[in-house]
């Protein structure tokens, strides 16, 4: 990364001089991604299976109601719940 930077600054493109600014700020996260294997990859895939379930649900008039469709459809089923 630091070779990167160097040849970056030999080449005198501006545009490239900025995205190394970027890098830099990131750069911990950036080294962080390739030392550990953690992602957020199933917490993303919840969120939009999450706003799916709310735009085909238009027309809930109860949030209990949705609040449990969307549970169900992550499989939370041990809720302790009565729909009346």
């Amino acid at each position: 990364l630091y070779r990167y930077y160097d040849l970056v600054k030999e080449s005198g493109v501006v545009e490239f001089e900025r995205s190394i600014s970027t890098f830099q700020n990131w750069q911990k996260q950036i080294m962080n991604s390739f030392a550990f294997d953690l992602h957020n990859g199933y917490v993303e895939g919840i969120n939009n299976q999450t706003k799916v379930i709310k735009r085909n649900a238009f027309g809930f008039k109860r949030f209990d109601r949705f609040r449990l469709k969307v549970l169900l459809h992550h499989q939370y089923k041990n809720l302790k719940v009565r729909i009346n």
